[in-house]
């Protein structure tokens, strides 16, 4: 069976892209990282590594393993903080990402709460829209939003979001005010990345293709275009729900709104014992509203 020789030496030249930069996060000579990583190649009777002098490239086989290869580690790191009981307080390395706008307004005031308890963390926060991959990207923790399509990680719910089409009291004194979906026809829709929207009648849920003037992927501009009385926007609660109360934009076809969504967190199950994970994700759910 294959010993534990040389896989730190190969998965930290691997994350360094670089013999030099994994020498010094070791602290060994480059030397000995390159003798352990040829001799790992020796006795798997496979390249992981092409090395010249300017550069250093992963083989296919090489990215196969160092997956391998990083979640033993992981798994060996978990089992080392179990031991040295660090369920009572978290520490080490945490990457998570979530969706852009929730996680600057929702997520990240709450991760920087919880690093503030725990200085020992160290957060690296990743804000995107994409859905990454988290085993190849390497993350702890995911924040999702509606349906989850990835089965093979475990899913917490958090909180849900519930959406919303308004408009500014001025758009609808001069364009009158829809009562009924299909009166979406006549009124400039201001569209996301969707051509349609989503609503629920007679207990069906219904997908409305709207048309206006502006398509935008992102919620703020979107937002602003309303208050600015450009049209009529559908929306998370997030985006306009202080505006709601405050009367800067009227909430429409209440009637016909679409049922909550869940806003989970995503992580895989080599995780799910982590200390810092599940304290953090305990912590989410407490607090996100």
């Amino acid at each position: 069976m294959l010993g534990w020789e040389g896989i730190t030496e190969f998965v930290t030249v691997v994350e360094k892209n670089s013999f030099t930069a994994a020498s010094k996060q070791l602290k060994i000579s480059t030397a000995q990282v390159s003798r352990q990583v040829s001799a790992l190649e020796s006795r798997l009777a496979t390249k992981l590594l092409y090395r010249t002098t300017r550069r250093l490239t992963v083989t296919d086989a090489g990215k196969m393993f160092y997956q391998h290869c990083r979640q033993a580690l992981d798994g060996l790191e978990e089992a080392e903080q179990t031991l040295t009981n660090l369920q009572s307080t978290p520490r080490g390395k945490l990457k998570i990402t979530a969706p852009t706008t929730y996680g600057e307004n929702k997520v990240i005031p709450l991760v920087n709460d919880f690093i503030a308890q725990y200085p020992e963390l160290d957060v690296d926060c990743r804000l995107t829209n994409q859905k990454v991959d988290l085993i190849e990207a390497g993350f702890d923790l995911a924040i999702r939003m509606g349906k989850l399509e990835d089965s093979s990680m475990i899913a917490r719910p958090l909180s849900s979001r519930h959406q919303y089409v308004c408009a500014s009291p001025a758009y609808l004194a001069r364009n009158g005010v829809p009562l009924l979906l299909s009166e979406l026809d006549q009124h400039n829709c201001l569209k996301g990345t969707l051509e349609y929207w989503r609503f629920q009648e007679d207990g069906q849920e219904r997908n409305i293709r709207v048309n206006g003037n502006l398509s935008c992927n992102s919620g703020q501009a979107l937002r602003d275009a309303a208050l600015k009385g450009l049209g009529v926007v559908q929306l998370p609660d997030y985006y306009v729900r202080d505006d709601i109360e405050q009367g800067a934009l009227m909430p429409l076809l209440q009637q016909y709104q679409p049922e909550e969504e869940g806003i989970w967190a995503l992580y895989p199950h080599n995780r799910h014992l982590s200390p810092k994970v599940k304290m953090l994700v305990e912590y989410l759910g407490e607090n996100l509203d």
